[in-house]
């Protein structure tokens, strides 16, 4: 019985390790604000890109009620560029909207990766 109990606590610890490793996670945002009133970011994700059937194809910009403000398409895997930043620049952000949140999406995993909430300014 205690080597059933075993096999069974190493098979959730391995089957979780692979469910939750490949998540696309958000590490650095710098933004600005430009003469204009539109934003500028600067996101670096990193994720496990395989191919293109694994890999990042997005991040978004989001409010506080989980509303899409903005999106960048990545349009290709970066399997040897990791972590990698990309730049969304133009974005407005309602007069209403005080912290947003960067996610990112990947093909398998979907959203679930570490996120970074921001104050905007």
């Amino acid at each position: 019985m205690k080597n059933l109990l075993r096999i069974l606590m190493l098979f959730i610890l391995v089957f979780s390790a692979f469910v939750y490793s490949g998540e696309a996670n958000v590490t650095k945002v710098e933004f600005n604000k430009n003469k204009s009133n539109l934003y500028n970011f600067q996101v670096t994700v990193l994720h496990q890109d395989e191919g293109w059937d694994h890999y990042v194809n997005k991040w978004d910009i989001i409010d506080e009620n989980n509303n899409v403000i903005a999106t960048r398409i990545l349009h290709h895997p970066h399997v040897t560029e990791q972590p990698f930043t990309r730049s969304l620049s133009g974005v407005k952000i309602p007069s209403n909207v005080k912290t947003i949140t960067i996610r990112a999406y990947d093909k398998v995993h979907k959203y679930g990766g570490k996120t970074i909430k921001l104050k905007i300014k």
